[in-house]
């Protein structure tokens, strides 16, 4: 059975879509970085 190529691709496109997504949203980008200051801190 032949593994379907597309697969890949579109994941990474959904992904990247997501992210600027997010960028549009700048509580969404304060959250994350809250959240990440708050391993290392």
């Amino acid at each position: 059975m032949k593994p379907r190529r597309w697969i890949l691709p579109a994941l990474i496109a959904a992904a990247l879509v997501a992210t600027l997504l997010a960028y549009r949203h700048p509580a969404v980008m304060i959250q994350l970085g809250e959240q990440i200051w708050a391993c290392f801190g």
